[in-house]
């Protein structure tokens, strides 16, 4: 055989040269060309090579490399390494290229056994005819075939990873949530937010339904070959349907690994009747199983027996430290906003720290990219408003929440002279731009203001408000690295007016800022384990309290507490691994630290003694960002799943964390004038650990959804307080606070239906949380340093919620919930002294108020469903505490003309009805 080398030298614009000669100083052949199919035209025309092949193959190959001294074989290796193409050689110099497959020209050795015998066809007395006009090969015939990968000699894997994205044919945007199911009805992929997709599919023909809301049903026919990349385009679908059910990942509660959130869509809320009609995702999030509050008009919520500042709090990012209005009565966001409500109760992944208990992740909507679209609702105490529109179309959005109070007018129409001056308002805006630049990157900007303006009396004005502000970038490095970039920050603050008009008005404030950046990073090494690392810091300006003279005419002096700060930073790694098709396991670790940052003076005290004024020994003071304080602590997290069946499993999870941060309040609940306090020389981080083991099934096809989990919770260094504790305005503020032991165990259950005529769910949790409070002192010990049962202790909590659906327009809807009253601390007896009467109290929380339980009704009527309207609309006719409980929140006792008297408060004690108007455009 006539051995030639050739020169080929490529260029991408101005095209390539190739160089064949039979001897390297003698007879130089040059080609010029853009293009494989123009290169190979010209060798076949200049060489003794031929080359076959389909022209329409080679159109978009264009080679961009130099290639120099090489064999016509080495040649075509290289410029069709990253092509489908393959090649083959007979007859010396004529050349067949081939897409993906490879031409075989023999057999393998030992494909025939030694022994074999070839017996000869016996003949037939009729001949024998082959029918492929059947209905299976009509309708193959109509589905298209794509071809995927190069064929590799002796490449003996079962298995090719297929990756790409879906879009929409009419506006070019992704496609999310499209399943992508195997013809045996096996879900292969669910398509990202961005229509992104990955599967692992077995080499040959593989057929594959895609399905989405919205487009139209296709089905592809892949022959694989090889790993390779497939984008897909789909038509939009206008048919009419009687009625659409969308179900994506149905089994995700029994296949994700423990720590898997409780989701809550917005959606979801509006037919729940709570108070006065009012849409809220997070009262929603308090029926379910380990999530409570203290009772009606509460503020904070309690996460498996945990305290309500052990929550870290979300919104797109960025932290918020009081996310409700009035006392808890309303949400503090626009629920018109809110797309969606991430829980972590368990197992709380690794890129999450800074509280011991529970996440609450909120994400604001992104706003539609193609029309302008609205939401609005009236109601008796509320008006809420969202505008979403295209800034530029199919790329970025605009979002604008906007929501008022006009609570005022309810006030003063009581028949009660005390009420008569008062007044309770608030607002909250919101406002977010999303903006998907290009394929690999999005850009997310939020801002959001609240304010509550109320007084209960008619010389003190309460008004807090929140203020926040977060950048969310993501930018995709390609198919298996994913970055989110996040920086925010939060401002959170109170002050009381206090005024009637004598020399002594006064103005008391708190305030806190806090300024974050997250950089967080997503690995798909394989269809099989993933991995995700990132690092955090977040810096704290807390001032502890101020007050000042309201007017020129108050006497009262100027005073601010010096303020805190501090920097806490923190680095994770977490890695989610299937072992096996039945077992996955999710592995994380973080490691924190915490420096309290001067100027700031810290305060010594005799160990021997309580702690009190009188026993401060020195006086630290510390300069401008100086470290007071440095702290370490890792932080674990681990969770695995084994599947039973597709339909049954068993989780099991194990964490860690550390909290830097305290609220600072002896009420039984949080309230609008508590403050915050960081770690400090006094003060210590608390510390805890969660174990948890459940058991999670789906019947009938994910119709029902049962669970049932236990947990056992401790904790280190929670924060309470002296009996009687001064916390404004105390520059010792270590003298008030007592650090013990806390542990929390039960078990929560949750049956679930999500599809019919009658859905909803019934939750029931069995919970203990008790505190142990010891010290060698006797001032700093309770209930003699034995545990005794939290503030918010209550054993046992129904919750149920169902919506029933007459036809398609109208609905009924019930919310029933029943709690053990939590306890309080009663008198038990009296004494004289100084010729007064006065009350012995029972250990702390040894007693408790009535159990709570109280049914709410709503009847919900939607507009009609025609096609052509200018907008939809829905009314809900709600009555919140059908029954007229008088529910007890708190149980008093005051002293009054030498006698002791017991008053019982309640929020709601009568039926409170309410009608709302919602309307889409």
């Amino acid at each position: 055989m006539l051995k030639k080398t050739i020169f080929l030298f490529v260029f991408c614009l101005i095209g390539f040269s190739i160089y064949a000669q039979d001897n390297p100083a003698k007879d130089t052949i040059k080609i010029n060309a853009q293009t494989l199919k123009e290169a190979l035209k010209q060798l076949n025309s200049i060489a003794d090579y031929s080359f076959y092949y389909d022209a329409n193959s080679l159109d978009s190959i264009r080679l961009t490399k130099t290639y120099t001294s090489t064999t016509i074989q080495e040649l075509l290796e290289a410029v069709l390494q990253n092509t489908n193409l393959n090649y083959y050689v007979f007859e010396g110099n004529k050349i067949i290229l081939t897409e993906n497959n490879i031409i075989y020209d023999k057999l393998p050795e030992g494909f025939f056994k030694k022994d074999s015998v070839v017996k000869p066809i016996e003949p037939v007395s009729r001949p024998i005819f082959y029918s492929r006009n059947n209905k299976q090969t009509r309708l193959r015939s109509r589905i298209e075939t794509v071809r995927l990968g190069k064929e590799q000699k002796n490449n003996s894997r079962t298995s090719f990873r297929v990756y790409g994205r879906v879009t929409n044919n009419n506006t070019g945007e992704p496609i999310p949530d499209m399943t992508i199911i195997a013809q045996n009805g096996t879900l292969k992929a669910l398509t990202s937010l961005d229509g992104n997709f990955e599967m692992e599919l077995n080499p040959g023909e593989n057929v594959l339904n895609f399905r989405a809301l919205g487009i139209k049903q296709a089905t592809k026919r892949l022959i694989i070959f090889n790993d390779g990349e497939l984008n897909f385009g789909f038509d939009e679908s206008l048919e009419q349907l009687d009625e659409v059910v969308v179900q994506g990942n149905i089994y995700r509660n029994v296949e994700e690994t423990a720590g898997a959130p409780e989701e809550i869509d917005s959606e979801e809320s509006k037919t729940v009747p709570l108070v006065l009609g009012e849409r809220d995702v997070l009262k929603v999030a308090t029926a379910l199983p380990g999530i409570s509050t203290a009772g009606e008009g509460s503020t904070g919520f309690n996460v498996r027996g945990g305290r309500a500042d052990q929550n870290l709090m979300l919104f797109d990012g960025a932290t918020i430290y009081n996310p409700q209005h009035f006392f808890g009565i309303f949400s503090a966001i626009n629920p018109f906003s809110i797309g969606k409500l991430s829980v972590y109760k368990g197992n709380i992944p690794a890129a999450y720290g800074g509280r011991l208990s529970s996440v609450f992740d909120i994400n604001t909507k992104i706003g539609d990219t193609t029309a302008f679209k609205g939401e609005a609702s009236l109601g008796p105490v509320t008006g809420n408003l969202v505008l979403q529109s295209p800034v530029k179309k199919g790329k970025s959005s605009i979002l604008f929440g906007a929501r008022g109070a006009y609570a005022n007018w309810i006030l003063r129409s009581l028949n009660e002279k005390s009420l008569n001056k008062s007044r309770a308002s608030f607002y909250d805006g919101v406002l977010n731009y999303n903006d998907r630049v290009n394929e690999n990157n999005t850009v997310k900007v939020t801002t959001y203001y609240s304010d509550d303006n109320f007084s209960i009396s008619s010389d003190s004005t309460y008004i807090y408000r929140n203020k926040l502000a977060s950048l969310q970038w993501q930018h995709k490095f390609n198919d298996k690295n994913l970055a989110n970039v996040q920086l925010s920050y939060t401002g959170y603050g109170f002050n009381i007016d206090y005024e009637r008009g004598s020399n002594d008005d006064f103005k008391l404030g708190f305030d806190i800022e806090e300024y974050r950046a997250k950089f967080d990073f997503n690995y798909l090494k394989s269809t099989k384990t993933s991995f995700n690392y990132g690092i955090e810091s977040g810096l704290y300006s807390v001032v502890p309290g101020y007050i000042e003279p309201l007017n020129n005419n108050s006497i009262v002096k100027s005073n601010e507490l010096k303020r805190e700060k501090g920097l806490e930073t923190a680095a994770y790694l977490s890695v989610e691994q299937d072992i096996s098709k039945e077992f996955s396991i999710n592995m994380g670790v973080r490691y924190s630290s915490y420096a309290g940052l001067g100027s700031s003076t810290q305060y010594t005290y005799d160990p021997n003694a309580p702690r009190s004024e009188s026993t401060r020994q020195d006086t630290i003071n510390y300069q401008n960002n100086e470290f007071i304080d440095f702290q370490g602590n890792p932080e674990f997290r681990i969770g695995a799943r084994y599947l039973l069946n597709p339909s049954l499993s068993i989780k099991a999870g194990f964490n860690t964390a550390t909290q830097y941060i305290h609220i600072l309040t002896n009420n039984t609940t949080i309230s609008p004038i508590d403050t915050w306090k960081l770690t400090d020389t006094n003060i210590k981080a608390q510390k805890g650990q969660q174990f948890s083991l459940g058991v999670f099934k789906n019947i009938e096809s994910n119709t029902y959804e049962v669970s049932l989990e236990g947990f056992y919770k401790t904790a280190r260094n929670v924060i309470d307080f002296k009996t009687g504790a001064q916390l404004l305005l105390n520059e010792n503020i270590e003298t008030e606070i007592l650090q013990g032991d806390g542990k929390s165990y039960g078990v929560e259950f949750l049956i679930r239906k999500n599809l019919g005529k009658l859905n909803g769910w019934l939750g029931y949790t069995y919970s203990r949380s008790f505190l142990k409070l010891d010290s060698e002192f006797e001032e700093e010990r309770v209930n003699n340093g034995e545990f005794f049962a939290s503030n918010f202790d209550k054993p046992h909590d129904v919750s149920l919620v169902a919506n029933y659906k007459f036809t398609k327009r109208y609905s009924l809807s019930a919310n029933f919930v029943y709690q053990t009253g939590r306890p309080v601390t009663v008198p038990v007896g009296n004494f004289n002294f100084n010729d007064a009467q006065y009350a012995a109290y029972s250990d702390r929380n040894s007693l408790r108020i009535p159990d709570f339980y109280r049914l709410d009704l709503g009847f919900n009527i939607e507009g009609n469903h025609k096609l052509n309207k200018v907008g939809h609309s829905f009314w809900t006719i709600s009555v919140y505490n059908a029954l007229g409980r008088n529910n007890p929140y708190s149980v008093f006792y005051v002293t009054e003309s030498g006698r002791i008297k017991a008053y019982k408060s309640s929020i709601f004690s009568i039926p409170v009805p309410s009608i709302t108007y919602n309307f889409k455009f």
